[in-house]
């Protein structure tokens, strides 16, 4: 796997600055509370960690309300309110959001394309989310929008504009109220969240461990026939996260559902929560005492072998939020 070296003081810049992002009450409920000596708590510890802890506590009346996709309901119109973070590292992601559409996506450049001579391994990611967002702009207002329809367009435009390389994407759409649909290839993700649970999730698509299925400058290729598609209905409070690998390598369910729960008890815009989703991915993903899901999955993968894999993944991150509002408010 091939990496891109950064110096000391180019790496404690970078995380100053994500530090920023992140709220001490988040660090404290994921474990980074210590992570780098970059990072210090300017509050009493055991203060900050009993504060986190009474965020997390569930909470009987939301469990109850926390059932199904909301069938037996009254139906109500919908919209999205949506923003998003994105670090970089070798800067080969993609991503858009058009609230007026109720459209998001994302897309990440296949880095293997890097060793490539000439090859721009970004080049197919921003083909497929710039003609996608381009489709969205020039579409007739209210008109309903296919997600596989829409990625199936970009993925043709990408190939007639020559884009060498290929990518992974994923596209959600708010469409006929209260319906959510999606379709993706590859690993870049989505979760849908409700009462600060997981209850709907992408499934990654690889053809064998860190190798993801992807669409490809190459005609005669798959392209999207292996892509995945779905819907759920969804309302007011779900908040939809989209993401690269280089977030949900970095981060399980169960650490962005508390990231989530927080925000939603804070009251954090959708521009706060992705910046603070983004900023706690990036210090997971040079933290080397906290294991990331990519590390899990590489040791279960590679359990025989002398050398072990440890901590977080360092890659691009990208992070869109999409909270689901009603179309009233």
């Amino acid at each position: 796997m091939e990496k891109r070296m950064e110096t000391l003081e180019q790496i404690k810049e970078t995380l100053r600055e994500t530090s920023k992002l992140v709220p001490d009450i988040v660090r404290v409920a994921l474990g980074l509370e210590h992570h780098y000596q970059t990072v210090e708590l300017p509050h009493d510890d055991g203060c900050v960690k009993s504060f986190a802890a009474a965020f997390l506590r569930p909470q009987e009346q939301e469990q109850e309300q926390a059932h199904g996709d909301g069938d037996g309901e009254v139906q109500q119109a919908v919209r999205m309110e949506s923003a998003s973070c994105y670090v970089p590292d070798h800067d080969e992601d993609a991503h858009f959001v058009h609230d007026a559409a109720g459209v998001v996506g994302v897309a990440d450049g296949v880095g293997g394309y890097r060793r490539r001579a000439g090859v721009d391994a970004g080049a197919f990611s921003r083909g497929l989310m710039t003609s996608a967002f381009a489709q969205l702009v020039t579409a007739e207002p209210g008109t309903p929008v296919c997600p596989y329809t829409l990625l199936e367009r970009a993925y043709e435009e990408t190939l007639e504009s020559g884009a060498q390389g290929g990518s992974t994407a994923v596209v959600l759409s708010l469409a006929g109220g209260n319906v959510l649909r999606w379709a993706y290839i590859g690993d870049s993700a989505f979760a849908v969240l409700r009462d600060g649970r997981v209850v709907a999730r992408s499934v990654q698509q690889q053809r064998y461990f860190n190798a993801p299925y992807y669409l490809s400058g190459r005609r005669g290729d798959e392209g999207m026939t292996v892509g995945k598609v779905g819907e759920m209905k969804v309302r007011p409070g779900d908040v939809v996260v989209a993401g690269t690998d280089g977030l949900f390598d970095n981060m399980s369910d169960a650490e962005l559902e508390k990231v989530v729960q927080i925000g939603t008890a804070l009251g954090f815009s959708p521009k706060n929560m992705a910046d603070i989703i983004g900023g706690t991915a990036y210090e997971m993903s040079r933290c080397l005492l906290k294991d990331s899901p990519f590390a899990v999955e590489w040791r279960k993968q590679h359990e025989n072998e002398e050398e072990h894999f440890y901590g977080g993944k360092v890659d691009d991150i990208t992070v869109v939020v999409a909270c689901i509002v009603s179309s009233d408010s």
